[in-house]
């Protein structure tokens, strides 16, 4: 039996350290943030589909398709086309809808916006249908979408964030067989996010490359996935050409990173935690090649203010934002100086997603 109406939700998110690292088959340790995508659906008779986003100018905003002609068009309506092709082939019984989609995740800032819209297409369709998909099962699915139907090469961390990650605890992964738990952050700390306005796309050529780059590595070290190497076995990734032992390298070390963020975490370690995130910047800066200078400039500004205990870059990179921890009530004023400063030494408008924990438990509810 089906639901005329539904309004369904999801997040983005902010990952805390573990970048590039899922679709090696190694660890993250995301959480959601307040912003979220809202898909409002009714059910249509037939099989056209009718989408709307507010958040996109006219003509774009509109976007109509028939199911079971699926076609990439190269538009924001490839995710929600890819979900309904990949419901289809996994024998879930659709008909026509029309979905007005809002979000405030700003598009390109590296927190998720693709995958809150896949999840939340997903769950709206789930209500409206009355679909047997669990979350882990809309965060395969999510990612499906993106390999498969919109081209991004991207691990399924985003996915599973946006699925199961709520606003209060972090979310620790192992993206080798998708078992995760969650992990408390300590009380006496403020989670900053600055968008610094340089958009990206994980479907661009630059990220697609770097997971190919991996691929090339495994294929001389002998092995499936760069998890295989451990951090005591380094010396192995050195013999690779360049520069793909610089990209082994930073998965490698990146997989150890997180496991010691989760272990300074459960100890209170917040100064621990934030050299980590620092490492972490400058191996995605240095091996990884993701950042730019707009997002260097940004951990540069956060690294001068004593209140902050460690900053990096969060997302694919090419652009997208910082996450930092700083000390606790101090996180508002220090994004907020942080903005301003960057505001006057480069041409983008930057802004602010999470200016402490606060913020961030006090939106728990959507």
């Amino acid at each position: 039996m089906t639901i005329k109406n539904v309004i369904a939700s999801a997040p983005g998110r902010v990952n805390l350290i573990g970048e590039h690292t899922d679709y090696n088959g190694g660890y993250v340790l995301p959480m959601a943030i307040p912003q979220r995508t809202t898909v409002s659906l009714k059910i249509l008779a037939g099989k056209q589909v009718r989408l709307r986003s507010r958040n996109m100018p006219e003509p774009a905003a509109a976007f109509n398709y028939e199911l079971g002609c699926e076609a990439r068009a190269g538009s924001w309506g490839d995710y929600i086309q890819g979900v309904t092709r990949l419901l289809a082939g996994e024998g879930h019984a659709l008909q026509g809808f029309e979905a007005h989609i809002s979000s405030d995740i700003p598009v390109g800032s590296g927190l998720s916006s693709s995958a809150a819209l896949e999840v939340s297409t997903m769950r709206a369709l789930r209500e409206a249908f009355g679909l047997a998909l669990d979350d882990l099962t809309i965060a395969r699915l999510g990612q499906r979408v993106e390999n498969e139907f919109v081209g991004a090469h991207v691990g399924i961390m985003d996915q599973m964030a946006s699925s199961l990650a709520n606003n209060s605890e972090a979310l620790f992964i192992d993206t080798l067989d998708l078992s995760y738990k969650s992990v408390r952050l300590p009380d006496d700390v403020d989670l900053v996010v600055v968008n610094s306005g340089v958009s990206h796309s994980n479907s661009n050529g630059d990220y697609n490359t770097r997971r190919s780059e991996c691929e090339q590595a495994c294929k001389i070290l002998g092995v499936k996935l760069l998890r295989e190497i451990a951090y005591g076995e380094l010396s192995r990734i050195e013999a690779l050409p360049e520069p793909l032992s610089r990209r082994a390298r930073h998965v490698v070390t990146e997989n150890e990173r997180v496991l010691q963020a989760v272990h300074a975490i459960s100890k209170g370690d917040l100064q621990g935690l934030g050299k980590l995130f620092y490492q972490s910047h400058q191996s995605m800066r240095d091996d990884y090649a993701v950042s730019v200078p707009e997002i260097d400039l940004l951990v540069e500004l956060a690294m001068a203010e004593p209140g902050v205990y460690g900053a990096r870059l969060t997302g694919g990179g090419f652009g997208g934002s910082i996450v930092l921890l700083a000390r606790l009530g101090a996180g508002a004023r220090i994004a907020e100086k942080i903005a301003d400063a960057y505001a006057k030494k480069v041409p983008y408008k930057p802004t602010i997603l999470v200016k402490g924990k606060g913020e961030l438990n006090a939106t728990e509810s959507h």
